[in-house]
Formats: C-alpha cells, structure tokens, sequence
C-alpha cells in the first residue's frame, strides 16, 4: 500500500498490497481530495473507500473478507428470488452526501422493493479486521435503515430510528436487533450457517433446504 494520501492520488497505476488485509487511515483529508480519489480508483475496485469528517481509510480486501461478503450475497439474493421480494442490487457502490461529510462503500447493499435509489435501504459490511472510522454514525448520515456487520462468524444487525435517539446514542441513532426489519421472516442463523460452509454448492443447498422447511 502506498504511503501517503498524495501518493495515493498521484500513482498513475495502483500496485495491490503485499498484506493481504491492508488499512490506511489519514486524518484532515479535504472533501475535494475524497473526491479525486474516489475518481482516481473509480475503475479499481478492489479497495473499499470510507470518509468521515475529514478521516478518510482505505482498506485493501484479504481473499477471506471477499469469500465472505459474496457468500453473504449469493444467499441473501437466493432467499430474495424465493420469496418474490423484489430488490435492486447496488454492490459496494459509493455513496456519499457532501452536506453530512460522509461517504461509504460497502461490501454489499440493496434497495428493498424493486426501486433504485440514491441511498441503500440495507448496508452489509464485513468486518475481518478492526477498523478505525464510526461505520454507523456514516450510515446514520446517509440515512441507510439498516446495517448488517460479519464480525467473528455472527451477523450485527442495527436498525436506523431517530436522527437524535436519546435511548440509542451508544449505537448513533441504531438500534441493535435480532432479526431483520427490512426482512423480518429471514432466518438469520440460518444465514450465518450457511456462510460459513466453504462449498458454495453445498452452502447454497443447505439454506435453500431451510428456507423452504
């Protein structure tokens, strides 16, 4: 990974990391220069980009992390397809408000109800490794309902209930919940099993054999 947000910038071709889960975290970074950057990697989409108040992190992807998240997709879409639940798929596009200093592309996110929109109603983040910028308060800025985070092999779930929740000011206005709002009849034990199963085929079997039971 390149040392410096200038570098970053500046580098007519961007060379992948030795580390195969890489961070770079750089602090008092112009909107402007989130922009260029974002322009600058628009055609490289291995890095996932987040900006907060002038944090700006980069994260390099491991192999696992993208095992993961397109584990999580492939699943969530199967149970979207059999239950009729039209949606559109955005994957880890940017989105970004100027006005909120704040922008995120995440693992993978979904407009639920077959309308594209500007703003996702469900972000999913896979979390391998600790990161250093406030993913919810992001999506609170963004106005994303729900967020979903893989960390340690378990699904977080947080739903968006006030701009200003005087009973959720430890989750930035989410509340942490057990089961989907956006989908309340997913089983998400369920999910988290079958992510874990290695063999796409066999995980996909397994939880199609379970939504159906």
């Amino acid at each position: 990974m390149v040392s410096s947000l200038r570098e970053l910038i500046e580098e007519s071709e961007i060379v992948g990391a030795d580390d195969p889960e890489e961070r770079f975290i750089s602090t008092g970074v112009s909107w402007y220069n989130y922009e260029a950057l974002l322009t600058k990697l628009q055609e490289n989409s291995h890095y996932r980009i987040t900006y907060l108040d002038g944090i700006l992190e980069i994260v390099s992807p491991s192999i696992r992390h993208e095992n993961i998240k397109k584990r999580l997709a492939i699943l969530l879409e199967r149970y979207l397809y059999k239950k009729r639940i039209k949606f559109k798929a955005m994957g880890s596009s940017t989105i970004r408000k100027q006005l909120k200093q704040a922008g995120a592309e995440p693992d993978e996110c979904y407009c639920i109800g077959g309308n594209t929109k500007p703003i996702p109603d469900l972000a999913i983040e896979v979390n391998i490794t600790s990161g250093s910028v406030d993913k919810l308060e992001i999506y609170r800025r963004l106005g994303v309902a729900e967020v979903w985070f893989w960390e340690n092999n378990k699904l977080k779930l947080y739903h968006k209930r006030e701009d200003i929740p005087s009973e959720f000011l430890d989750n930035n206005g989410y509340e942490q919940i057990n089961a989907s709002e956006l989908l309340p009849d997913l089983n998400i034990s369920l999910l988290e099993e079958c992510t874990l199963i290695s063999d796409d085929i066999l995980a996909i079997d397994e939880f199609e054999q379970g939504i159906s039971s």
